[in-house]
């Protein structure tokens, strides 16, 4: 009888992460900021010295929602700080990827998720009203990334990300940094965001 194949993954932290039925015990802040600072955005295709992180990714997306939601209370904020963590463990799949991969991808996504969520107090799934808006601060980010360090055109940019109102991008420059450095911001940040949770 063929023995089943490892579904789970070692952290640094100690932990077993069981990837098809992940528990919010097995997650680890420290976990999630260092993957997500040594996953590369757009498959490492970007201009620079050192990889755009999904952390680095991660910590732009939640200040753009702040911008875009002014009055939203700490629990979003550190959701959409969140948005991308389960890729600290399945990597980051460009769009086109995912699409081939099919369903099965977005079921391993959702099941992190909900268990990451409920980890740090936040309900297993988020309403669809800040799913939304979330996806908007996620594609303004985009435009960003893809006009400043991936080598988009503006008009490119705007075709696949819309292009996003002046104010709402004002004075945001992509800045690469050393893994460390990155990790170090996002841990910070889920910091204090857990803290004006309380």
């Amino acid at each position: 009888m063929a023995k089943a194949p490892r579904a789970w993954q070692r952290m640094l932290s100690g932990r077993r992460l069981d990837l098809l039925d992940p528990t919010p015990m097995d997650i680890e802040v420290e976990d999630i900021a260092h993957g997500l600072a040594f996953v590369a955005r757009w498959n490492g295709q970007t201009m620079g010295d050192f990889a755009y992180s999904v952390a680095e990714h991660s910590l732009l997306v939640e200040e753009l929602f702040r911008r875009l939601q002014p009055d939203a209370p700490a629990k979003w904020l550190l959701a959409a700080l969140l948005h991308d963590a389960p890729e600290y463990v399945i990597g980051d799949m460009i769009s086109p990827v995912k699409a081939a991969v099919g369903p099965n991808y977005g079921a391993l996504d959702d099941r992190l998720s909900a268990a990451i969520h409920i980890r740090f107090g936040l309900p297993a799934q988020i309403p669809v009203t800040i799913k939304k808006q979330i996806k908007r601060a996620d594609r303004i980010s985009a435009w960003l990334e893809a006009t400043q360090i991936a080598g988009f055109s503006v008009a490119e940019s705007n075709k696949f990300f819309g292009r996003p109102k002046p104010e709402i991008i004002d004075g945001l420059r992509i800045h690469l940094r050393p893994p460390k450095d990155v990790r170090d911001a996002y841990t910070a940040r889920h910091a204090e965001l857990l803290a004006a949770l309380g």
